[in-house]
């Protein structure tokens, strides 16, 4: 299967060589390239390539540990959650190849991060199109216009996510579904049926109802895509830890600042503030802090500079959950702190290096 491969991507380059109009497909051939076969670069000095191990496969070590909430979010939502992530993958690596194109550049190995988390943090109900629009909306003013990958200052599906909710507020706040029942789930569905209720956020905003630990964890209770079995997600997110493509300073720093600074609002403002363990296990908290907010080109490069903007990520996320007419506070959290992590790292390295001018 593999010599098949190797063959056929051979092939294909040979007949680009002859053909003109297909050269337009080399960036997104050499991506695939690279992914299956590593990089053919080498070097004449020190220091030598030792491994295949480049961008593309430590960004497939993010996707890889995302596929865990992809295939809960089928169980959860039905085959149409399967449709939506397709649609997040087709429209954006469409927009991604169009830039590399015109760029004469190779086609980005984020896209292929990003577009496996912006459809985790939509709702299931929301229309294919609309999933479509949001990731070239996205990608386009959330990455390319500031110059493409390791230029752009916004996490990319952030910005798609928050464009839709600005856009679109009733479809992306106010229609929740419930999961699908039964020991198969969504397994034998395509979506849910038509029962709708609110997520946990909105439920306690409107009532202070809490609902239980276990659905929480486990997944049983309305939300959107990705946020549905905390389990999966903490695995994935330990498994980016263990692995050093994910700093254990950013995600850990996210969620104890949550909790201890919920713990000390809901002491003062009960009605308005929940208390620490729903507010890890509710929303999008965890896969933010596990899968957005250690985005590396978005976030700090100082350990320094990750503690403290973990530490305002739970701070913030807390404060709008509370305090604003947004249920949920992670999304603009997130992007908020991004506009800032360039000069948390100042802060940082003047600290760390002191009477060094910059």
């Amino acid at each position: 299967m593999i010599q098949l491969l190797r063959a056929m991507l051979d092939k294909t380059y040979e007949t680009m060589k002859v053909s003109k109009p297909l050269q337009v497909l080399k960036q997104p051939i050499d991506a695939v390239d690279t992914f299956l076969f590593g990089t053919s670069q080498v070097t004449i000095a020190a220091p030598h390539i030792r491994d295949y191990i480049d961008n593309k496969r430590y960004m497939i070590t993010v996707v890889l540990t995302i596929v865990p909430s992809a295939i809960a979010a089928i169980y959860f939502y039905g085959w149409r959650a399967l449709a939506i992530i397709a649609t997040s993958y087709i429209a954006g690596i469409l927009a991604e190849t169009v830039f590399s194109v015109i760029r004469k550049e190779v086609l980005s190995e984020g896209a292929f991060v990003s577009c496996i988390i912006y459809p985790l943090i939509l709702p299931p109900t929301i229309p294919i199109w609309m999933a479509a629009v949001g990731i070239v909306f996205g990608l386009v003013f959330g990455k390319e216009v500031f110059g493409g990958t390791g230029k752009n200052i916004f996490n990319p599906a952030m910005v798609g996510r928050i464009f839709l909710t600005v856009t679109f507020p009733s479809t992306m706040t106010t229609t929740w579904q419930e999961p699908v029942k039964g020991f198969f789930g969504g397994f034998t569905a395509y979506s849910v049926d038509a029962v709708t209720s609110a997520s946990p956020l909105i439920n306690f905003r409107g009532s202070g109802e809490i609902p239980s630990y276990w659905n929480l964890f486990f997944g049983n209770i309305s939300g959107s895509l990705g946020e549905t079995c905390k389990l999966v997600i903490i695995i994935g997110g330990v498994i980016l830890m263990l692995t050093k493509v994910a700093n254990w300073r950013l995600p850990i720093s996210y969620i104890v600042s949550a909790a201890l600074f919920s713990f000390i609002m809901s002491l003062l403002m009960p009605k308005s503030f929940a208390p620490p363990l729903f507010q890890i296990l509710s929303g999008g908290l965890l896969f933010g802090a596990m899968f957005m907010a250690t985005d590396p080109v978005s976030a700090p490069f100082t350990n320094g500079g990750k503690w403290a903007y973990g530490i305002m990520l739970g701070i913030i996320t807390v404060l709008i959950r509370g305090l604003t007419g947004f249920v949920e506070g992670v999304m603009f959290a997130i992007i908020f702190m991004n506009i800032f992590a360039p000069l948390i790292d100042r802060i940082a390295l003047s600290i760390h290096y002191k009477g060094i001018k910059p």
